[in-house]
């Protein structure tokens, strides 16, 4: 697939990353060119310097054929502007665009066909608040994903010596949870997989990867390790975009305080949080933090734009007491030296919203993509289309289909019609969710080695290695002649 990047940011590049590795023809257009020259030397693919919204800066940049736009530079309007070029000029298939003001998100009709053609929207910022409030909502887990608009999730727990199952074999999971049906994708033991088999014994410090009905997650976590207490006292660190949205969210159930250094911010937070305590302040200032009672706090959030303040204030929180912290952290490698540390979790933003991205550049009828262990793995849904004759998935038993080492099916969803929207599953609209929830035909079946897949059903994989994310997708794609 020929993909023009534009913008050689966090969220560009590591598209750029992922999409390289998968044999597409990248281009990646930026007004940096130092920047363009660093990740052309680090990755095979082609840049082009200039702005994004400049016609004969997409034309060098090869739009007349290609077959995907991704709009994700710093300003919403040069990626609006984009699209709208990529459609009128050279009639491009998929527009794709980053946006990051409510204004324009609050009114969907710009995105139409008839004024900046939009294909998709996504909203970085807002994906990562959804993706904080379940790590709030479960403080146990590492990673909470949801699939098939909410109703089976994936979660990531680090097992502890005292949970019901550490010591013991997968087996006996059933035995401990008879009322529940779930099933452990994957495991990941000091950084290197293990595919998980009946006799497979799950050890103290284990990354547990389950997946199971959303309303069942809880009682499969109380397994694998002792339920953390619930969260009630939140302290976020940075009023930025993130930060101001995160306190929104969470005001109305938690008790939220937001520290800003930045004066003027405090005041346009203080105006328009309802019961979160706004406060002006340095968030590495050991004074203040102990007189906002940190000790008190089950999470501490650093949200600021500087990671180096966030990974700092999060260790100054932990060592004063704060339950659990988490970092929002940009530098891949510093996720990595934290993460698991005294930082609790180490959220890599660009990882975070990559997966809204490749849901659009996969091959097949792809409705989600999580990327997981920063990058390394990936859970996919994916739509099973065709009859048994024209399709290497649909008629056969899970145990009968040739799925590559190390990729796993956890479950299906059976009678959810694939729901779409200009701005991907984080912002469908809440009429769209009330309507998916009432279906009373849904079904959620967890795999099992004798289910059978049929035609339409939702099909949610865990694999251990991206290298083999071609494979999977090809074994979803029906024959030539299916119609």
């Amino acid at each position: 697939m020929k993909i023009i990047i534009l913008g050689a940011g966090q969220v560009g590049s590591s598209v750029a990353e992922s999409l390289v590795s998968e044999a597409n023809d990248i281009t990646m257009v930026d007004v940096d060119s130092k920047r363009l020259a660093l990740l052309q030397d680090r990755l095979d693919l082609r840049t082009v310097v200039g702005n994004a919204s400049h016609p004969s800066v997409l034309v060098n940049a090869g739009a007349h054929d290609a077959d995907m736009i991704l709009a994700v530079t710093e300003h919403d309007e040069t990626n609006l502007v984009a699209c709208k070029l990529a459609a009128t000029l050279f009639n491009t298939p998929t527009k794709i665009a980053r946006i990051r003001s409510t204004e324009y998100l609050a009114h969907p009709e710009i995105f139409s066909t008839e004024n900046f053609c939009v294909d998709f929207a996504i909203c970085p910022e807002q994906i990562l608040t959804e993706y904080i409030e379940k790590l709030i909502e479960f403080p146990e887990a590492l990673q909470v994903l949801d699939f098939a608009a909410g109703r089976v999730s994936l979660v990531a727990v680090r097992a502890l010596k005292g949970g019901a199952l550490v010591g013991q074999q997968l087996q006996k999971l059933r035995k401990h949870v008879p009322n529940v049906d779930t099933r452990v994708a994957a495991i990941f033991r000091k950084d290197r997989s293990i595919i998980p088999e009946g006799d497979t014994i799950i050890e103290a410090e284990d990354e547990v990867f389950f997946i199971a009905a959303a309303e069942d997650i809880r009682t499969v976590m109380r397994e694998l390790r002792s339920m953390d207490k619930p969260v009630k006292h939140v302290m976020i660190a940075g009023g930025g975009k993130i930060g101001k949205r995160l306190g929104e969210a969470l005001e109305k159930d938690y008790q939220v305080r937001v520290i800003e250094h930045n004066y003027q911010a405090c005041e346009r937070l203080a105006e328009e949080l309802n019961h979160a305590l706004v406060l002006h302040g340095d968030v590495t200032d050991e004074t203040l933090l102990e007189s906002e009672s940190i000790a008190e706090m089950d999470m501490f959030c650093a949200l600021t734009n500087d990671e180096e303040n966030n990974i700092m204030s999060a260790l100054l929180a932990k060592r004063m007491g704060a339950h659990k912290v988490i970092a929002l952290i940009n530098r891949r490698a510093y996720v990595d030296l934290v993460q698991g540390s005294r930082i609790d979790i180490a959220i890599s933003p660009a990882q975070v919203t990559i997966g809204s991205l490749l849901a659009y550049v996969r091959q097949g009828d792809v409705v989600a993509v999580h990327s997981l262990r920063r990058g390394a793995a990936e859970a996919l849904e994916l739509v099973a289309h065709g009859d048994a004759r024209s399709s290497n998935v649909v008629g056969r038993k899970i145990e009968d289909i040739k799925l590559p080492k190390g990729a796993t099916i956890g479950a299906i969803v059976r009678g959810l019609s694939k729901s779409g929207s200009v701005f991907g599953d984080s912002l469908i609209s809440e009429q769209e969710k009330r309507s998916q929830e009432s279906g009373s035909s849904v079904k959620v079946i967890i795999a099992h080695h004798n289910t059978v897949i049929e035609q339409e059903d939702h099909v949610i994989l865990f694999v251990i290695n991206r290298k083999m994310i071609r494979e999977v997708e090809k074994l979803f794609q029906v024959n030539v002649g299916f119609l």
